[in-house]
């Protein structure tokens, strides 16, 4: 990188999933690391702990003295901080180096083998299990990570050897930094609307995003899924979770009364029998494709060192993440929470659910995230949540916006089908939980700050259990 005596760096929106990994990495290569994010959080008070100033006034006199000189500080910052951002504006108008997150992450990709999980479902367990496939079955590998991996108890990983795993976001374009070698796209849907405008610019953007990648590298397409790509030089194939037309599918898929799914993987040159993954739900056997088709790609494992990497891959917080699944009482309530925050995700994760539990009734606690999305994909969200027995919706969670007059949960609220729906505040989410009927499945999704209740829902739902 340039201006390499530079040693501090300031991060503006710390607390972000990809904003402190790169935080983390910075401090463990010995830089002096500081930061301001809006609101405390887990992952502000990891940082805190692991010795990283952070603050929460967006104030120029809280920023620490140490961060003055643009002679010695380079600046970071994420585009879901605003643009009129009063730090952001003072390290602007003092002359020192800023650079979106993005841009950082691609910076740090030169030179390394970068494996890219793109797609506005999918990417977070995607890249994850890439990350974690590579340090179990080829002994190598770093990983910037959209989640918190149970593996390796970070969004962060550092190893040895050129393989780097990189979820790569759509979101204000901010994959078009990454040129990497093998690159997995896992859906194309319409989304983040407010930066693209039309569904036609997030295909031409992913179709960008994918004629980036290197000479010689490697495209892996979701089946079903096209773009408008001219690309002569470089390997494309396909994957489904066991469409035999993919180049890499499943077969002989079994599932058991947990959920967990034993599978065959079919790649280009060879099958693996006898695989199994260590989390449930359908829809991570076809995650797992993917990132088996990306270390394919990158250089295959062993047959055997990959299907201890499937088996012992143990998920990521808030994807498909079950709190209360006790086979020892199999009357009991099971609760899961999941990131979805998208009608595909949504539809996506609760069709799996479904499929894992057909006999049980199905409650689905759903916080809208962003304006923007409530007002583009209303009804998308009614008709998805119409497949639950029972919704409690929750208002709409901000993040960087400003409400938008009109738009409210009542929008999704009055297209869901389900006659057993209830619009509720968060101070009601707990007695209306304690209120549920016994031995069904509940379900909390949503990217707000729906992920504070999971630990006392779950303390409840033990409790209930007994």
């Amino acid at each position: 990188m340039a201006n390499e005596k530079k040693d501090k760096v300031y991060f503006v929106g710390i607390g972000g999933i990809g904003m402190s990994a790169l935080a983390r990495y910075f401090a463990h290569e010995g830089w002096q690391v500081a930061g301001y994010d809006r609101t405390p959080s887990p992952l502000t008070e990891a940082l805190e702990r692991e010795g990283i100033a952070v603050h929460y006034e967006d104030s120029v006199e809280a920023i620490p003295a140490a961060f003055h000189s643009p002679a010695d500080t380079r600046v970071i910052y994420t585009p879901a901080v605003p643009p009129d951002h009063s730090e952001l504006r003072w390290f602007r108008a003092n002359g020192f180096e800023v650079l979106k997150r993005s841009r950082m992450l691609g910076l740090l990709g030169e030179g390394k083998d970068v494996m890219a999980v793109a797609g506005t479902h999918g990417k977070t367990t995607t890249t994850t299990m890439a990350a974690h496939f590579n340090a179990v079955g080829a002994g190598e590998g770093s990983a910037f990570l959209g989640g918190i991996s149970k593996n390796f108890g970070s969004n962060l990983v550092l190893g040895k050897g050129r393989r780097m795993a990189v979820e790569a976001d759509e979101f204000d374009r901010s994959f078009l930094q990454l040129h990497p070698r093998e690159a997995v796209i896992t859906s194309v849907d319409p989304d983040h609307l407010d930066i693209y405008g039309t569904y036609e610019a997030v295909r031409e953007a992913f179709a960008q995003f994918a004629s980036q990648i290197v000479p010689g590298g490697t495209l892996i397409l979701k089946y079903g899924v096209s773009l408008p790509l001219e690309r002569t030089d470089i390997r494309r194939y396909t994957y489904h979770v066991s469409d035999p037309a993919a180049d890499f599918h499943a077969e002989n898929l079994r599932v058991d009364a947990g959920g967990y799914y034993a599978f065959d993987l079919v790649f280009p040159d060879r099958r693996i029998d006898g695989c199994r993954l260590g989390i449930p739900g359908l829809v991570n056997v076809e995650n797992c494709v993917a990132a088996a088709a990306l270390v394919w790609c990158e250089g295959f494992l062993s047959d055997d060192g990959l299907r201890e990497a499937i088996a012992t891959f143990r998920g990521v917080l808030r994807r498909f993440d079950f709190w209360v699944n006790d086979p020892e009482r199999p009357g009991g309530t099971i609760y899961m929470d999941d990131y979805a925050h998208h009608p595909a995700e949504l539809r996506a994760m609760l069709t799996s659910v479904r499929k894992m539990f057909p006999a049980r009734e199905l409650t689905v606690v759903f916080q809208p995230h962003l304006y923007t999305r409530t007002r583009d994909f209303a009804g998308e969200f009614s008709e998805v949540l119409s497949l639950a027995d029972r919704v409690l919706l929750l208002p709409i969670y901000p993040a960087r916006e400003l409400p938008i007059p009109g738009v409210a949960s009542e929008m999704i609220w009055d297209g869901i089908g389900s006659p057993q729906k209830k619009l509720i505040s968060k101070e009601r989410l707990l007695p209306e939980i304690e209120a549920l009927p016994e031995g069904g499945v509940l379900v909390t999704a949503g990217a707000g700050d729906i992920d504070r209740f999971c630990a006392p829902i779950a303390e409840l739902v033990r409790r209930k259990n007994g």
